[in-house]
């Protein structure tokens, strides 16, 4: 059975943990195979032969088969669990919640209501200060807190969030649904920049299919 936003309830902003994780997955996933390509090309130009007289032109094969196994190793081993990794978190801002997702095939969240919220700090270290990102702590007077980590433009998203708790009514409507699967938001999540100066309200309401 889909599930669907509450009615009334807006989606306000949808996005992913800032990118920098994928520094190095992008940069060996661009790195490796040219790297190897240019050994392969050395391997049947002779030069290990060159090197070694006793590597005959038997071990060509053999060779040539090691680069292309050390780029499978890297590709499938590093860059992409990194990427199912970053690409797997995905935050949400409705009217009424917000909701943090994790995972692609083994999949989680957690939820927390806007009214529940007594505070949202901000903590961020030298490298994410440059990067304008940040990790958002969400006080709800319980034990522990509930951390979004490394959050893109974390002082707009926590404008948003304050911007969502002052707009709630008197007497919150939005009761414990869940929000839309992952389908439901591909075409709108991304690592954004918010821009304009107005909250989207009207990005969506009531969910896809309501009726």
């Amino acid at each position: 059975m889909r599930k669907e936003l509450l009615r009334g309830e807006q989606v306000i902003v949808i996005t992913r943990q800032q990118p920098r994780a994928l520094f190095g997955p992008v940069l060996a996933f661009i790195l490796v195979p040219a790297a190897a390509a240019f050994a392969c090309a050395w391997i049947v130009k002779g030069g290990p032969g060159k090197l070694l007289p006793v590597i005959t032109s038997d071990w060509t094969q053999w060779l040539v088969a090691a680069c292309l196994a050390i780029v499978a190793i890297v590709l499938l081993g590093y860059s992409l669990p990194r990427f199912i990794r970053w690409r797997g978190v995905r935050y949400i801002l409705t009217s009424g919640r917000i909701v943090a997702r994790f995972g692609m095939l083994r999949r989680g969240d957690w939820q927390v209501p806007l009214a529940a919220v007594r505070s949202v700090g901000i903590k961020q270290s030298l490298l994410q200060r440059i990067l304008r990102s940040g990790n958002i702590s969400l006080d709800t007077g319980h034990p522990g807190e509930a951390v979004l980590a490394d959050v893109p433009e974390v002082g707009k998203f926590r404008s948003f969030i304050l911007d969502a708790m002052a707009e709630l009514p008197t007497n919150v409507g939005f009761g414990p649904g869940a929000v839309p699967e992952h389908g439901d938001f591909d075409g709108l999540v991304g690592p954004v920049d918010y821009s304009g100066a107005a909250l989207p309200w009207d990005v969506r309401e009531g969910g896809r299919d309501e009726r």
